[in-house]
């Protein structure tokens, strides 16, 4: 009887481990697929940030804003800090300001039903807006974003001669009412500050808008944009995104350096 037990024993026990090995390769076979993200081309982030030298809660928005430009340099994101112009009259002049600038972050207000303006403050694909430091809104926005297409299409290419940057587009299914926006970018900067908020700090920057047009949609054209004269091919870029005028949905964006065409995502 010894014998037959023995058998039974270990037939039992190879029984038991085919079991258990089935069951793990299904379980990994489960979270390999599910762990799994298929790439989703169609999806972008446009992240306008709205800042100024003269705010003292605005650095760490800029340097945040700053991690995310060099983590997500091979994605589909795109940002784009506007300077506004509306903390000039507290002792320091944001070199970098304008009054457009200000300007667009009203129409935000109007769009997205605010009371009032504030900075740092951030806009995501013109739909989503908080504040400029809050990290985990503003990743979790990104990704959202990078998750979420639409039919629309943009491609740019931008070259640059001695007195202007000729930019070419060519855009397809906007739809009605929307506009396409072109804004020259610098890529980084820095201010020593000698007044105001943050008096005897230098400050760094990324992504500036140095100027922004917007042009009626069609479906391919040119734009001329005058040079700066501090101008470097290197370290600047232009992006360009197609809206809604009526609710300020961005419905695509691309972007050109001045060496290479660099093809749009949806």
């Amino acid at each position: 009887m010894k014998p037959i037990k023995i058998f039974t024993l270990a037939a039992s026990f190879a029984l038991s481990v085919m079991i258990l090995t089935a069951f793990v390769n299904r379980k990994e076979t489960s979270i390999a697929k599910k762990d799994v993200i298929k790439p989703d081309s169609k999806g972008f982030a446009v992240v306008e940030l709205f800042t100024s030298e003269g705010c003292s809660s605005c650095p760490p928005a800029d340097a945040l804003v700053a991690r995310i430009q060099k983590e997500n340099k091979d994605k589909p994101v795109y940002i784009l800090a506007f300077h506004v112009d509306y903390w000039n009259r507290l002792g320091w002049k944001d070199v970098f300001s304008s009054a457009d600038y200000s300007k667009r972050q009203n129409e935000y207000a109007k769009w997205l039903n605010l009371q009032s303006v504030y900075t740092p403050q951030i806009v995501v694909n013109g739909q989503k807006e908080f504040v400029g430091s809050q990290e985990g809104t503003l990743r979790n926005a990104i990704t959202a974003g990078l998750k979420t297409g639409t039919a629309t299409t943009l491609t740019l290419s931008a070259q640059a001669d001695h007195n202007n940057i000729r930019v070419k587009y060519m855009a397809a299914d906007a739809g009605k009412n929307t506009s396409l926006l072109l804004a020259l970018v610098q890529k980084g900067a820095q201010t020593s500050v000698k007044k105001g908020e943050n008096s005897g700090r230098t400050l760094s920057h990324v992504q500036i808008v140095r100027s922004m047009q917007k042009l009626p949609l069609s479906s391919g054209g040119n734009a001329s944009i005058a040079l700066p004269t501090d101008f470097n091919a290197q370290n600047w870029e232009i992006i360009g995104f197609v809206q809604n005028n009526e609710n300020g949905k961005i419905l695509a964006a691309a972007k050109s350096g001045f060496n290479a065409t660099i093809n749009a995502h949806k």
